[in-house]
């Protein structure tokens, strides 16, 4: 099935460069490895060097790379992800991304609470962009 659709919302609901490069990546994997979860995985991976999850939308991050853990190990990494938070950003860039968010207690949170908070709000905002 072409990546359009197969596209999921918060995607669709980004930039045009973050949509060319998830359906890239997916048609690729789909063509390598065959329909499913395997192909979307690597569309989201490679989504990720170059954009993070803001809320329910993806947005240019400032430096291309992994965004966590599991995405420098690779595919063999037994590290979680991260959900498309850049949680390898500098901790101002984390701050001001809770507080576009308004993601309460902030100024108190230690860079993994941060993470966790962002990917909170994150999955909510998505949820009731579905709606």
């Amino acid at each position: 099935m072409p990546a359009a659709q197969e596209m999921p919302a918060t995607i669709a609901r980004s930039p045009q460069h973050a949509q060319a490069i998830w359906t890239e990546a997916h048609d690729s994997a789909v063509e390598s490895y065959g329909e499913g979860e395997r192909a979307h995985r690597t569309a989201f991976a490679a989504l990720k060097h170059s954009y993070e999850k803001v809320g329910d939308h993806w947005e240019e991050k400032a430096e291309r790379g992994p965004s966590d853990a599991k995405a420098a190990g690779g595919v063999d990494s037994p590290e979680p992800t991260e959900e498309g938070v850049d949680a390898n950003a500098s901790m101002a860039h984390l701050y001001e991304i809770a507080g576009r968010l308004k993601i309460t207690g902030r100024s108190s949170m230690t860079k993994a609470q941060l993470v966790e908070a962002i990917k909170k709000e994150n999955a909510r905002l998505t949820r009731a962009a579905t709606r």
